[in-house]
């Protein structure tokens, strides 16, 4: 596999709850309880006390310190841009600082709580997906204009380098599974690829999977929360729409339900007709990656594969509904929904 991110080899940051309790009262005042919250490569707790609740994170030694100042400026800019967002708010330290690098070379820092039910463990009425695709939207265009030095890192999550995956593939065990995703790649190589140039580009969250949105609990149609900017990246926007899309799918029903997240997507963000036509493969990749990549990393650290696998069933229902298809009909089906024929 090539130019994969170290940090996706290198375990969790081995800090202790209570060495984590006084780091956080020293640089940043905040003291109370702390409950461990469950990551793929960082560390991080959730602290409860006097001055509400907030997230102490704790990055992983190997994520370049660009790389995590490139998410905490995205928030900022986000603060700013779209305060009407429910995206984290940063805690500075005691000296105004936005982040603390320790002696073995994490970086800390410490966001806001936000409240909400996980969407992965809510009722998913078909109003949800409507609003995620509109909420998914209001993002991409809350980071318009946002540039960083660090935008453009290698990340293997960008589906866009959806051909490095070659590698991994004799990772996924099932057979049929494994020849599903070897014509999906195949297919984004000599179709999805060369197309990518010609659409708009720019920063994009990459990961709004249902573990990292939160919903209102009396109403899991209204999205309260957005997690997790860790695989925040610079890469066509419509990249970043098959990414939130694939957890959106129905796959019972898979035209239908990608088309109408398409759609609500399109309402608040329009899309070229290049972009429109990408959509279901992009959806497919993203799909594909969740596959390749949660197969390879679950072999490497088996005492955390029940997490790192959380989104493979999904992924693997998703990938053989929209297969099923014909892509020609997928894309009739999302451009009528769009309003475009």
């Amino acid at each position: 596999m090539t130019q994969t991110n170290s940090s996706l080899t290198t375990a969790p940051p081995q800090i202790t709850a209570s060495a984590a309790a006084r780091l956080a009262a020293e640089h940043f005042g905040l003291f109370g309880t702390l409950t461990r919250l469950t990551s793929e490569r960082d560390l991080n707790f959730r602290i409860e006390g006097p001055e509400g609740a907030h997230v102490v994170k704790i990055a992983n030694a190997q994520e370049p310190h660009e790389v995590t100042r490139f998410q905490t400026e995205a928030l900022l800019h986000l603060h700013s841009t779209a305060p009407d967002l429910p995206v984290p708010r940063l805690r500075r330290t005691v000296t105004g600082a936005t982040e603390v690098i320790l002696p073995g070379g994490e970086m800390l820092r410490a966001l806001t709580y936000l409240q909400g039910q996980p969407m992965h463990a809510a009722p998913h009425p078909p109003a949800q997906r409507i609003a995620m695709g509109q909420m998914a939207a209001r993002l991409t265009k809350g980071l318009q204009g946002f540039a960083h030095p660090a935008a453009g890192h290698r990340l293997q999550w960008d589906i866009r380098h959806a051909a490095d995956l070659a590698p991994l593939l004799p990772q996924i065990a099932d057979a049929d599974l494994r020849s599903l995703a070897t014509a999906t790649l195949e297919r984004f190589v000599a179709h999805v690829a060369p197309r990518l140039k010609d659409c708009r580009w720019q920063v994009v969250h990459n990961d709004l999977n249902p573990h990292n949105v939160l919903v209102d609990p009396a109403d899991p149609a209204i999205i309260s929360g957005i997690l997790d900017f860790g695989d925040m990246v610079e890469t066509p926007l419509v990249c970043d729409l098959g990414v939130a899309a694939s957890y959106q799918l129905d796959p019972a029903d898979a035209a239908a339900s990608l088309a109408a997240f398409t759609a609500a997507y399109d309402t608040e963000l329009p899309l070229t007709d290049t972009e429109l036509s990408l959509v279901a493969d992009l959806t497919q990749a993203r799909m594909l990656t969740t596959l390749a990549i949660a197969s390879w990393r679950a072999s490497l650290y088996p005492d955390n594969a029940p997490y790192i696998l959380r989104n493979v069933p999904s992924a693997q229902a998703g990938l053989a509904a929209l297969a099923a298809v014909p892509p020609e009909a997928l894309t009739e089906t999302i451009a009528r929904a769009c309003g475009r024929t």
